[in-house]
């Protein structure tokens, strides 16, 4: 079965660092997507990697401070976020692309992984 788990989230003061990895297997991607979700709040991309390029993609509310990056075996995959905030309070998931389509949507992803929470406090 295709299976993507995350791992690493946790409470955290704002200005800390944390880093999330998530696991793929049973099938290859195009890539590897982070999202995040926070109550009452849409899905919101935070960052992709692709796999035969290894261009990675950052949404406007975390680039400078998020990397997302892989092992040598391109698994798993890291998402290493630093200078945390308050507003970076979300549950994270994992997705693998199956497309080649708009690595920013929702709609590129074919599966998910069941989140983690991460809890950024003032």
């Amino acid at each position: 079965q295709v299976q993507l788990v995350e791992s690493g989230g946790g409470f955290v003061q704002a200005g800390d660092s944390l880093t999330l990895s998530c696991a793929a297997s049973g099938r290859t991607f195009i890539g590897l997507g982070w999202f995040r979700q926070a109550p009452g709040k849409e899905r919101e991309f935070v960052a992709a990697l692709s796999w035969s390029s290894g261009y990675t993609h950052y949404g406007d509310s975390v680039k400078g401070r998020f990397t997302i990056s892989k092992d040598n075996a391109k698994n798993p995959v890291y998402l290493h976020m630093n200078s945390l905030k308050p507003e970076d309070t979300a549950v994270y998931y994992c997705a693998g692309r199956t497309r080649a389509t708009d690595y920013r949507r929702r709609e590129s992803y074919d599966y998910w992984g069941q989140g983690t929470q991460v809890t950024v406090s003032s």
